[in-house]
């Protein structure tokens, strides 16, 4: 999983280039980032492709050109000097009910009165223990491998509450028993969705990325990342989103809830993202909440902003800080 920039001969004396991928250690990193490996690969077929797991400051120190993340892990802020360069096409973004083995064929609803479910998500537990209040919610850690695990070895947990984009990428859609709607559990900002991560100066690696950036996808996240922005949320509080386009509208749904879910705030607005699909000619390279995508039309992007930050500041106004406040103080407290 590492990267230099540099030229390699093959057999036949071509010169080819060497592009150097950053990556976590996980299984599931590693299938993300072998996916997008192999998509550039079928792009850019002189180019060479090695992957290294030196990741927090390889991209830093110019030891790798990318690094591929799962989008929901980036701050809504990056780091002066670098930006998302490519947001791939989003896998179902929802949350997914793991059952234990003994509890096949159920369903949260129809689980017995204190079946313990974990997850290690604030977002999950707040909105799950306002629809199910006959269940009781703990932390679990640990990856999905290690997470399974538990589940499956100990009779600690009734079900487990995982991304069912993970579960799909690792091949392990067998054991769903439940995909949880926008009705039941809202999911997190950026979910289901990989980024390529790249040093903002190298614009032949942003030009090289960007051919991989989903437009739906794209819009869809930079409106959850604008909202989750000006809220200033994080994985300390619990706040969900949806998003849907229907033809040139955009609909954004957020909400932000109390530990324990008796205090919610949610709203939802639209906006166009209609455009004659026209990209501007730009001198620089504009970033909207980390994201760079100067080959999709600006105005889109710019209205995808926006609903964000309208919406956030709806949620505001109607007291959203003051429901994240105790919600962040409990959570440091505990």
């Amino acid at each position: 999983c590492i990267a230099f920039m540099f030229s390699q001969q093959d057999g036949n004396g071509k010169v080819s280039r060497v592009i150097r991928i950053g990556t976590r250690k996980s299984q599931l990193a590693c299938i993300q980032t072998d996916s997008v490996a192999e998509k550039l690969k079928g792009l850019y077929p002189d180019v060479h492709i090695e992957i290294g797991d030196n990741l927090f400051t390889a991209l830093e120190r110019n030891e790798v050109d990318m690094v591929v993340h799962s989008l929901k892990d980036l701050p809504t802020a990056l780091p002066p000097g670098f930006t998302i360069g490519a947001v791939l096409k989003r896998e179902n973004p929802h949350d997914a009910v793991v059952l234990h083995p003994k509890n096949t064929g159920k369903s949260l609803d129809t689980l017995p009165n204190k079946s313990v479910i974990g997850t290690s998500s604030l977002r999950r537990a707040a909105q799950l223990k306002k629809r199910f209040p006959h269940l009781e919610f703990k932390d679990i850690r640990g990856n999905l491998n290690t997470r399974l695990k538990k589940l499956d070895e100990k009779d600690d947990f009734s079900a487990i509450i995982l991304a069912a984009a993970g579960l799909r990428r690792m091949g392990w859609e067998s054991r769903v028993s439940q995909i949880l709607g926008p009705e039941d559990c809202m999911y997190a900002v950026g979910q289901g969705a990989i980024a390529i991560e790249v040093r903002a100066k190298d614009k032949d690696i942003l030009e090289m990325v960007s051919v991989l950036h989903d437009p739906n996808t794209v819009l869809r996240c930079i409106a959850e990342r604008a909202f989750l922005r000006r809220l200033e949320g994080g994985c300390s509080v619990p706040v969900a989103v949806h998003t849907e386009v229907k033809g040139s509208q955009l609909y954004l749904t957020g909400a932000v809830y109390s530990l324990d879910g008796s205090d919610s705030l949610k709203e939802t607005m639209q906006t166009s993202i209609a455009s004659d699909n026209k990209v501007e000619e730009v001198d620089e390279w504009v970033q909207r909440v980390g994201v760079t995508a100067n080959n999709m039309p600006g105005p889109a992007q710019d209205a995808s902003e926006k609903l964000g930050l309208d919406l956030a500041n709806l949620l505001l106004s109607k007291g959203a800080k003051e429901i994240l406040t105790v919600a962040r103080e409990l959570n440091d407290a505990r």
